[in-house]
């Protein structure tokens, strides 16, 4: 036991300080001053979005993108097999500005997930230079998109993926969501995304800014047609062929609620948690073990261990909290109160793992958005 918890410790110590150095690298948009050359001879944006179900949120979600400061942009809305009144909203927006350009998709083709197929067919009708994927329930301030231009083009970026403030209202829901932050952040590293000799990359559904040569040089979408983690993999994509990456923090100029309510987050993570660990049980097994041992014993052996092993598992949760400060600084505000949770939201994220493992076998593969994709076609596209 001893050994076990100054092992832990020892783990968590390292991590701290490799996320302490790594988050104070990361930039913030909201300090990125406008290009001048953005102004003098503005570039065409093509923002593409993908909405199925989404009458919610996405007539809100367009109109904060209309709003932008900057005005060389056209929209591409793909209404993609929706079931509600969100093609009813797109068109009548696209009525009332001619900016915005609607596609509706009737049948998705065979070998595609959903949300791949309408933003790779929506980059098919896009005409601009740089290239952005966006989700349809994503709230932009009115000068996002030309500071994060001003970004790319001063730092010679070719991929600029941008981080949101996750707006969730519900407690549960906001504690987590914050949890799956933190583990992302010391799982993914995402600061080193921006180091070009290393080769963690990453990428984020809400904001996907590309170079149009970039994207078309790794095969655009049709590369990860059947990825379900479609904005992670796009941002792999994009390291792999040596493209300059960025991530950079955007608090103040997006929001999100991605999931109302903590059902919605366990549901939402049916689709990504298995693939996330390749559809592999071993890796389950590890992801299971490796949670339980490393985030929850240490909570639980302080009730029935004394001495200097008490000791190092109080350390262990001292430098957990520390690494949650972290989070919550850099990924999502005001979410340090959620650390009192903090054994809770553990134990529902594994949770959500052997749920997600279980109803994908069960189910013979995904559902997502109302679309069965068989496991054995999703395996095949994980191995490419």
């Amino acid at each position: 036991m001893l050994i076990l918890a100054i092992i832990t410790c020892l783990f968590w110590f390292a991590v701290l300080v490799d996320a302490t150095v790594g988050m104070r690298k990361l930039e913030k948009l909201e300090t990125v001053k406008t290009n001048h050359l953005i102004k003098h001879n503005p570039p065409l944006v093509s923002i593409i979005v993908a909405a199925r179900n989404e009458e919610k949120d996405i007539e809100g979600s367009l109109l904060s993108q209309l709003q932008q400061t900057y005005k060389n942009i056209e929209w591409i809305v793909v209404n993609d097999r929706s079931t509600d009144y969100t093609g009813e909203i797109i068109k009548n927006l696209s009525t009332k500005d001619a900016r915005v350009q609607a596609i509706d998709i009737e049948q998705l083709d065979e070998g595609w997930l959903g949300k791949n197929h309408a933003l790779y067919k929506g980059y098919l009708m896009s005409k601009g230079n740089y290239l952005l994927f966006t989700d349809a329930d994503v709230y932009y301030k009115a000068d996002t998109v030309e500071k994060a231009l001003s970004y790319m083009i001063s730092n010679k970026v070719d991929h600029l993926t941008l981080a949101p403030n996750m707006n969730v209202k519900r407690f549960w829901a906001k504690a987590f969501v914050t949890f799956f932050l933190f583990g992302f952040s010391y799982f993914k590293r995402p600061w080193k995304a921006n180091d070009e000799k290393s080769k963690v990359a990453i990428g984020i559904g809400a904001f996907n800014l590309l170079k149009r040569d970039a994207y078309e040089e790794i095969g655009t979408h049709a590369t990860i047609r059947e990825r379900p983690d479609d904005d992670l993999m796009l941002g792999i994509q994009i390291k792999k062929a040596g493209r300059k990456q960025r991530f950079v923090s955007a608090l103040e100029h997006l929001e999100v609620e991605w999931y109302a309510t903590l059902k919605d987050a366990i549901i939402g993570l049916e689709k990504n948690a298995f693939a996330g660990l390749y559809y592999r049980y071993t890796m389950v097994l590890i992801a299971i073990g490796g949670v339980f041992i490393s985030q929850l014993f240490p909570f639980l052996a302080v009730f029935f261990t004394d001495g200097i092993t008490r000791t190092a598992n109080l350390i262990t949760i001292l430098l957990l909290f520390l690494l949650y400060q972290q989070t919550a600084n850099v990924m999502a505000k005001n979410a340090l109160k959620y650390f009192l949770v903090f054994p809770i939201t553990t134990i529902l994220f594994m949770y959500c793992i052997i749920r997600a493992t279980f109803l994908t076998v069960v189910r013979g593969g995904i559902v997502w958005r109302g679309t069965h994709y068989p496991l054995a076609q999703l395996r095949k596209q994980n191995k490419k």
